[in-house]
């Protein structure tokens, strides 16, 4: 129930006031999204040029190499190789998964789905996305410096990382656009959480949230916790780089004194653990929500589901040991955080077994947005499983640094996100733009980007599993690795239809927002949940009156119910027969 009364304020009426300057969460989440796919698309091309340089390697980068890399014949040179796969991680990561899923639709969605007029702190939000911008420059700026971006893996371990590994300015800007990034993160956390608590509808208990808002506000939870820890890290990581400290720097590579370079680890991974959560919670949330909403029946458990993203959360802080068994660890830590992370299994099983209840018998409709969210649960399933293998000392000893790690992660983080993060734009696009993108080309790409995707992270798993080692620029070197050349250029040919299915989704998404002249009605989906009560695109301030909140936001299919509708919104009284 909110705190404290909401007024509506003038809508602004210069072009800077209303997209560049603008207080609206609504226009902020549009400029995350814009944001987030710009990108996208410069981490999927950094992709394609480590995948075509692992299938035809000393062959040129079609198109684009000639350009890039002159010196070489349009050839991926070696030392820009690792700094490819330190900027892909680190973009896709940070500048692309993190602002369309938490930026965009953190934004757009708290306010509009717990019937409030806007964030808690609007300043607070739109300096934040500035500061995202910034982030983003610095980390950019890293490419016209005279050695480069950074190229000490997106974990930037030390050494690696130090003035020792990567001498150039680029991993200086690197941490400098890391720790902004933190600082904008942590500025976005604390609205969203003050938002959820205090502008909640009246009559709206946290068990009466959208799965959505549950999985956006535990994201913010962690964000306040763990990005302040990182931000430490990478403060400590430039003053060793300008200032000459010597914080993760040991032996004769520390000119004063000594530091630990497994310490970075530590502050790495206690963020980097968390972080695996909160890039997925939030696709959790809103497939939960998709699954029940098209399987026209409430979600199934969806307490439990709550409760068990909540002890997801939770767990996600003290299991974080499990990225360094290699480190030489105790034994009895090791033991340690094998079993906490094993743990993670149970509430992680309970809500995918609820998402399975909410689907069976349900009367689905295989719209762009269920096709998109039936193949979170199944890359979902497949990452969890094979996580299962990474979780246990005894195997992660010998795929630590193999294929089969960037297959599992790809799976759970990219792409259970990527395809979560599709299903929330086609379902909100009404909402956010006013129209529907076209649901044939819709379908068309979530059908090759399926196809592709599978192809590239399960034949990451099978080469991995096989011993070819992440990191190398070519591995073919090697006699047993020789044998895995096909399937590296199937994996490779799979990563570009991949690709150009992007395109499909790109080309929708502009004639929608541009070009379509036929407006979305109100409500095209028929789901009961706030935002849907409204016009679509949501107007300045969104709800003349803040709606009062009288049921869940899973009615479905209510024997009670008359007419032909089958669900109830959130503001009508819970039909009885």
């Amino acid at each position: 129930m909110a705190f404290y009364e909401q007024h509506i304020h003038d809508a602004p009426t210069t072009f800077l006031s209303k997209y560049i300057f603008s207080y609206d969460h609504k226009v902020i989440g549009k400029q995350f999204l814009w944001y987030g796919i710009l990108f996208l698309g410069i981490g999927g091309i950094m992709a394609l040029m480590i995948r075509w340089t692992l299938a035809f390697p000393g062959q040129a980068f079609p198109i684009l190499g000639n350009f890039l890399f002159p010196a070489t014949g349009g050839v991926v040179p070696a030392d820009t190789y690792a700094m490819l796969f330190t900027m892909h991680g680190t973009i896709m990561i940070f500048y692309a998964i993190t602002p369309i899923l938490i930026g965009c639709f953190g934004n757009y969605l708290i306010p509009l789905m717990i019937g409030a007029r806007d964030m808690a702190f609007p300043l607070l939000n739109m300096l934040s996305f500035h500061l995202a911008a910034l982030s983003g420059v610095l980390l950019l700026a890293g490419l016209f410096t005279p050695l480069g971006a950074a190229a000490g893996g997106w974990t930037s371990y030390p050494t690696l990382s130090t003035l020792i590994g990567s001498p150039g300015v680029g991993q200086t800007l690197w941490t400098l656009a890391i720790f902004v990034l933190g600082v904008s993160s942590t500025m976005g956390a604390i609205n969203y959480i003050t938002t959820i608590i205090t502008l909640r509808a009246p009559g709206m208990g946290y068990f009466d949230m959208p799965l959505s808002i549950w999985g956006l506000g535990l994201t913010a939870v962690l964000n306040a916790i763990f990005l302040p820890v990182l931000g430490a890290g990478c403060l400590l990581l430039v003053f060793d780089r300008v200032f000459g400290t010597a914080f993760f720097l040991a032996g004769a590579a520390a000119t004063s004194g000594t530091g630990d370079p497994i310490l970075f680890q530590h502050v790495f991974w206690i963020f980097g653990h968390p972080e695996v959560y909160i890039l997925i919670l939030p696709a959790w949330g809103i497939v939960s929500d998709l699954l029940s909403f098209f399987s026209r029946k409430p979600a199934f458990g969806a307490k439990a589901t709550a409760l068990s993203m909540t002890t997801i959360t939770i767990l996600s802080t003290v299991v974080y040991g499990h990225h360094m068994y290699t480190t030489q660890m105790s034994p009895l830590l090791t033991q340690s955080f094998m079993t906490l992370t094993m743990t993670i299994s149970i509430p992680s099983a309970i809500f995918f077994a609820n998402w399975l209840g909410t689907l069976w018998k349900g009367s689905i409709r295989f719209h762009s947005p269920m096709l998109f969210s039936l193949g979170v649960v199944f890359v979902f399933g497949l990452g969890g499983l094979t996580g299962l293998y990474l979780a246990t000392v005894t195997t992660d000893l010998y795929l630590h640094d193999t294929y089969f790690v960037v297959g599992h992660f790809h799976y759970t983080m990219a792409a259970s996100v990527l395809l979560g993060g599709f299903a929330a734009t086609y379902f909100w696009m009404p909402k956010m733009f006013g129209t529907m993108m076209n649901e044939f080309w819709a379908k068309v790409h979530f059908w090759i980007t399926i196809l592709g995707l599978n192809g590239i992270f399960m034949g990451m798993m099978i080469v991995g599993y096989a011993g070819m080692h992440r990191r190398l620029y070519n591995p073919f070197i090697y006699e047993f690795a020789q044998r895995m050349i096909d399937i590296n250029t199937f994996v490779t040919w799979s990563a570009i239809t991949m690709g150009l299915a992007q395109f499909i989704f790109v080309f929708n998404f502009v004639h929608a927002v541009f070009f379509k002249k036929e407006k979305a009605s109100a409500n095209p989906w028929e789901v009961g949940t706030l935002e849907w009560t409204i016009p679509s695109p949501a107007p300045h301030y969104n709800f003349k009156d803040i709606p009062v909140v009288k049921c869940g936001p899973h009615e479905y299919g209510n024997p009670a119910l008359t007419g032909d509708v089958d669900f109830q919104f959130q503001t009508e009284e819970l039909a009885k027969s």
